[in-house]
């Protein structure tokens, strides 16, 4: 039952940290393409690549923390399910560039955030 809560609190924290990210990427960078979402994945990659190093391989905290960190505060954080939509708008939009360019950027950024998450905490 620790677990499930810890999921629960970490959710409602990553929730609220996806909204002030997103609306601080769209306030530097402009609405005209779906930067919040892009920004939040892709930190959301990094720190996942990075904890589950850093928790995982130097068993550093208990199941419980690692519940809170990687399920609840990143889960609800990363925001894959308004990337897809986004895109999807994009295309009915007749804005097939953005759109791969959002599918695009949105895959191969993440991957490579998480793969340096995972070398920064191989490091330490």
């Amino acid at each position: 039952m620790s677990q499930v809560l810890a999921i629960a609190g970490g959710g409602a924290i990553g929730a609220v940290l996806r909204y002030w990210v997103s609306n601080s990427a769209y306030d530097l960078l402009g609405k005209d393409f779906p930067y919040g979402t892009l920004v939040v994945n892709v930190l959301g990659s990094l720190l996942m690549g990075f904890l589950a190093i850093w928790l995982l391989e130097r068993t550093f905290g208990g199941a419980a923390l690692r519940a809170f960190l990687l399920i609840g505060l990143l889960g609800a954080f990363t925001t894959f399910s308004a990337f897809s939509l986004e895109t999807l708008n994009l295309m009915e939009n007749g804005q097939l560039l953005r759109a791969l360019s959002n599918a695009l950027l949105s895959v191969v950024l993440c991957v490579l955030a998480a793969g340096l998450g995972v070398i920064l905490a191989r490091q330490l």
